[in-house]
């Protein structure tokens, strides 16, 4: 049975509640952030904090303890369970609100523990196909939590086979995926949108100092004509970690297989992940 924090309690999964009355379930009005762990250890755990401390300005959401005593709590979570590897959610809901609209100075802490579950194989070996759909984030730099936009658009993939839905601007441009962050490379110069308008992913902050080491690194935006002109791309995420994409939109990329570059970030990344102590 996992265990869960929630609003300073900890307590079984099937035990967890909060009130209906929260923000979060009357607005979809809340934070969060995501992160797994490596050889036990929370993977960039102050990075995410960060985020989430940020998420929280930007939405004008109160944080209902400092980061530092997050981290704590964070930490005692975890050694409640006993997963191999652990999947981490840290959400910060709305709270109660006097008029069911306004913020008020309650906002309640959530810190759930799951185990990780591994992606389909054929993903890294075969690569990944996705779509292109029409919509963006409405503060890309907040994780919020109301994914209206981001279920759509993972809906309108997985009817079409796809592992992820890119988000595609109103001018052509490609954004990022629902859940991950988009790449392509076009001979050795590795190309990704920048921050302006995605969020800021922490793999892709980790994958973008690896692979500096080795590739020309360009933040551009990536325009949709530009597709058969790429000779590889992937999708990088906690959860994905480093995806090959050989698909978008019907498509093909490159070869139609996981290319060498592609293939060489997904190593260096491995050897990070496998040495990571925090």
């Amino acid at each position: 049975m996992n265990i869960f924090y929630v609003d300073g309690q900890f307590v079984a999964e099937n035990q967890a509640q909060i009130p209906v009355t929260d923000l979060s379930v009357l607005r979809g009005f809340g934070i969060f952030d995501f992160l797994r762990t490596y050889n036990g250890v929370p993977f960039h755990l102050g990075d995410h904090l960060l985020r989430l401390e940020r998420s929280a300005r930007l939405m004008g959401l109160l944080l209902p303890c400092p980061v530092n005593a997050m981290t704590e709590i964070v930490m005692e979570t975890l050694s409640q369970n006993n997963h191999k590897e652990s999947n981490i959610r840290i959400v910060v809901t709305g709270g109660a609100s006097l008029d069911g609209i306004t913020p008020g100075d309650s906002p309640r802490l959530l810190v759930m523990i799951t185990p990780v579950i591994q992606m389909p194989a054929e993903w890294y070996t075969q690569g990944g196909k996705i779509i292109t759909c029409n919509a963006e984030r409405f503060l890309p730099g907040a994780k919020s939590i109301n994914y209206i936009p981001a279920i759509l658009c993972q809906n309108e993939a997985h009817s079409r086979k796809a592992i992820e839905a890119v988000y595609l601007d109103r001018d052509g441009y490609l954004l990022e995926g629902t859940t991950s962050n988009f790449f392509v490379l076009r001979g050795d110069t590795l190309i990704t949108p920048p921050c302006d308008r995605v969020l800021p992913g922490i793999t892709r902050q980790v994958i973008l100092a690896l692979a500096g080491k080795e590739f020309e690194i360009l933040e551009r935006r990536v325009h949709k004509d530009e597709i058969r002109l790429i000779d590889e791309a992937f999708l990088t995420s906690s959860v994905k970690e480093v995806a090959p994409i050989v698909t978008i939109d019907a498509v093909g990329v490159g070869n139609g297989q996981p290319g060498s570059r592609t293939l060489r970030i997904m190593e260096m990344f491995r050897e990070y992940t496998a040495e990571y102590r925090g």
